[in-house]
């Protein structure tokens, strides 16, 4: 999971670092460092992503009256 990067004939380091940032950020090293930045049990995960389920499914009905209410159909 190591991110390496190495500078290339007559590239600056600017234009180096943009590379880096864009490989750490597709790798997702970040996200998993954040994610397991503290230990959350199976419980709390699990209430966590009935969470983002519910508040998924509110925002889906939303935008689904919004279109009705617009006129615009949906397949």
């Amino acid at each position: 999971m190591a991110v390496r990067v190495e500078i290339r004939p007559n590239e600056s380091q600017k234009q180096m670092m943009k590379r880096f940032r864009k490989k750490v950020s597709r790798s997702g090293v970040l996200s998993t460092v954040r994610r397991k930045r503290w230990f959350v049990s199976k419980s709390e995960l699990a209430r966590i992503q009935r969470k983002k389920a519910i508040r998924r499914r509110k925002r889906r009905m939303a935008n689904k009256r919004r279109q009705k209410k617009q006129g615009i159909r949906t397949i």
